[in-house]
């Protein structure tokens, strides 16, 4: 089997490469650069260290090494994406976007499609079920990445492999340890990768400007404060509104006034809902709901380790919403919400929340 390896110089896909050599595997080993470069001297994540990393785990287990360079498609896609989402009062899911349209899109066009397997050091496993592939859930719950993988075709879910799915993040340190690689000890990345070591609101003052707008207490009417655009804030925000008597959250802006509306408390009820609207409903890999009017779920909205449960129905007006069991905090539109079967196993659908 042709298997090639996306590895960044981190534990986790370093160990991917252990892993498949002890299988009998010897991947082609590829390192996507990816992030901003332009003429104002915006450069991706440092990528030097990560790149000779890579380089001597190629080396070390005898794998053909190739560097992709995807920034323009990066830029082109979600660096696009994730400054037209915040100019529009949405929450954007940068991550979400560069699984989709990079890593296993435009990689795919490039290099991948040469190989059987695509090989990489997400969290995530697949299984079988009546002779198709579904993506589904990681040992580790507090790893688990298919949220970030749940805007994923069923071309790209049939050819992957996550050989550390089925491990926790403790036992790959273990077999990072053992094999004496130099990533054993790294930290996971956080954060956008493409900012690099810029501050994210540094990023979107850069392209959207500042504009002051009033920050009112839902409740009241009363004007609490300002603030410097709605598109440095989002749903669900308690930091960084500079506010006394606190904790205040964000929850809600008016886009077209400029206007953020804050509820005071720990976590307010204003702040929590159960209701999740979604646009652009669709199932990963097989319709296994048909053309149902109520299902029963569990579900995420953001990249946190708990499942909600849920029922999963139909609008009148032809849309698909999740009636949450819990009060969900921070229900913001331009995120995506992914739902798994009443199992919390298998990644079913995935849709954007409005």
């Amino acid at each position: 089997m042709n298997i090639a390896a996306l590895v960044s110089g981190g534990v986790d896909s370093s160990v991917v490469v252990h892993l498949l050599k002890e299988q009998g595997f010897t991947p082609d080993i590829f390192y996507i650069r990816i992030g901003m470069e332009d003429k104002e001297g915006y450069i991706d994540c440092p990528a030097e260290e990560d790149i000779e990393i890579t380089q001597w785990i190629a080396k070390k287990y005898g794998c053909r090494f190739e560097e992709v360079n995807l920034h323009k498609e990066y830029w082109d896609n979600v660096v696009s994406y994730t400054i037209e989402s915040v100019r529009k009062g949405l929450t954007p899911n940068p991550d979400v976007m560069c699984n989709k349209l990079i890593k296993f899109g435009a990689f795919e066009e490039r290099r991948g499609k040469d190989y059987d397997r695509i090989a990489t050091g997400h969290y995530a496993t697949t299984d079988e079920v009546e002779g198709t592939v579904f993506l589904a859930t990681a040992k580790d719950p507090i790893k688990d990445q298919t949220d970030f993988l749940s805007q994923l075709e069923y071309r790209q879910i049939r050819k992957l492999m996550f050989p550390v799915g089925g491990l926790m993040k403790s036992e790959v340190r273990e077999i990072a340890h053992a094999a004496h690689l130099p990533s054993a000890d790294r930290k996971d990345s956080q954060g956008i990768c493409f900012l690099g070591k810029i501050d994210y609101n540094d990023f979107i003052k850069r392209y959207l400007g500042e504009k002051e707008g009033k920050i009112v207490e839902l409740e009241t009417g009363k004007v609490l404060g300002t603030h410097k655009g709605y598109w440095f804030h989002t749903i669900g925000q308690r930091k960084g509104l500079y506010l006394s008597g606190g904790p205040w959250f964000v929850v809600r802006k008016d886009i077209e006034e400029n206007v953020l509306y804050v509820s005071q408390g720990y976590d307010p009820d204003a702040a929590h809902g159960h209701r999740v609207t979604l646009m652009g409903f669709r199932y990963l890999s097989a319709d296994i709901w048909g053309d149902f009017k109520e299902q029963q779920v569990k579900f995420k909205i953001r990249h946190t380790p708990e499942f909600h449960p849920g029922l999963l129905r139909r609008t009148e007006d032809g849309l698909v919403e999740i009636i949450s069991d819990d009060r969900i905090q921070g229900i913001a539109a331009g995120q995506y919400a992914t739902i798994y079967d009443e199992d919390a196993h298998l990644v079913v659908a995935s849709g954007m929340i409005i």
